[in-house]
């Protein structure tokens, strides 16, 4: 119901917003003062930190998530010639990261209840090809939802296919499996790889940076030399003779010497700073509280439209899977609801255009029906931890108050 008095709020309401703490300023500061602005020790320990965190054996801190998803993309052989499957709702960089690797990127449209890629007509596509015409597919985990991986995972082994799981929305989202089990986004059971960013209006955010997750130790660790030129100090995997590494003839007990390094294939600076790594691992010890009050955010919210018919809203309220990096509706009047809400400085965002319709990606005659329909109506609200409840009242009184007008 609307509240009686219209809230007083005084600042504007973005649709995300990072929340700094002193704790946060004080590691980073730490950092700063130490000898390693980068490739030092806690670039290493927010790694372990997040490993833990999601469940999974391995991962490696990058430059942002576009960095993580081109690095997968190469690990996994993209090339030119290689078509690889993905959702056209979703930001560019989960569709991008094939380009970038001389690959074909098809699309395959949403399931209308979910927002996610359909499983169905991800296999209708594969199943209407010629065998081993796709190389992959890229679910995403699109505004905070985790896409069942098992049953992707089980389609694309009757396929020979790899997955990358772009969970850049949701650390700390789950699905339950088969068997009953909580799966965290990015655990690697199922993907053979996951991403995540940490954006500042990201669950965790390190002002930029992301995170590559598996439980591939090969991937892991050619994902390892990628990030950094393509380099490697591993002894156990250098590949030229003592010779060359010692630039003199060797006996043969000779050992490599402390400053040789071999690049053994063409890679990239992605690497993530120290300090950036220390605000991730200080904001990663508040992921859970923070993950609790966006869910609470959710529940009000899904109370306050369920009697409004000209709002419909799919989200699942506090199901204590879904990590709420947004909270989608579908409005009528989108437009008008849009400019009125930016009006009294609630500022509303739109996620987002389908990547089919981008000029780049804009193919004549393919249509989408259900990410089309779906970009006519979305609307994505505030959603962050630190929205109070008397912001999050003034959003709610201005979405009802503009429908009664």
């Amino acid at each position: 119901m609307e509240s009686p008095k219209k809230q007083k709020v005084s600042r504007p309401i973005p649709y995300g917003r990072q929340h700094i703490t002193d704790g946060d300023i004080s590691v980073v500061v730490e950092a700063l003062k130490s000898d390693y602005l980068t490739q030092g020790p806690r670039i290493n320990e927010f790694e372990e930190a997040f490993a833990e965190y999601v469940g999974s054996k391995y991962a490696v801190a990058v430059a942002n998530g576009t960095a993580a998803l081109h690095l997968n993309a190469i690990a996994l052989g993209v090339e030119p010639g290689k078509k690889v499957i993905t959702t056209p709702i979703t930001f560019a960089a989960s569709a991008n990261c094939v380009r970038y690797c001389g690959g074909e990127v098809v699309f395959s449209d949403i399931n209308p209840d979910t927002y996610l890629l359909d499983i169905d007509n991800v296999r209708a596509l594969i199943e209407s090809s010629p065998k081993g015409t796709y190389s992959g597919i890229i679910p995403v985990d699109f505004a905070g939802r985790s896409v069942d991986l098992e049953a992707f995972r089980q389609l694309a082994d009757e396929h020979d296919l790899w997955i990358i799981e772009d969970a850049c929305h949701a650390p700390g989202a789950s699905f339950i499996n088969s068997l009953g089990e909580t799966t965290k986004a990015g655990s690697g059971r199922y993907a053979d790889l996951a991403i995540f960013s940490f954006h500042p209006v990201k669950h965790i955010a390190a002002g930029e940076g992301g995170m590559i997750t598996t439980d591939d130790q090969e991937l892991y660790e050619r994902l390892l030399n990628l990030r950094t030129h393509g380099i490697s100090r591993d002894a156990s995997r250098f590949q030229n003779s003592m010779d060359i590494a010692t630039g003199h003839q060797s006996n043969a007990s000779d050992q490599y010497p402390g400053w040789y390094m071999e690049m053994q294939e063409l890679g990239y600076n992605y690497r993530i700073t120290d300090f950036q790594a220390a605000l991730g691992a200080s904001q990663l010890k508040r992921a859970e509280p923070g993950i609790a009050r966006r869910r609470t955010i959710a529940a009000r919210y899904k109370d306050a439209f369920k009697d409004l018919k000209e709002v419909l809203d799919k989200n699942p309220g506090d199901d204590g899977h879904h990590a709420y990096h947004l909270y989608v509706i579908e409005a009528e009047r989108r437009l008008d609801l849009y400019n009125h809400l930016r009006s009294k400085s609630i500022f509303v965002q739109i996620h987002y255009i389908p990547l089919h319709l981008m000029p780049y990606y804009k193919r004549d005659g393919v249509i989408f029906h259900q990410s089309e329909a779906y970009y006519q109506r979305c609307l994505s609200l505030p959603m962050f931890p630190t929205l109070t409840d008397e912001e999050q009242e003034f959003v709610i009184d201005e979405i009802r108050r503009f429908y009664k007008q």
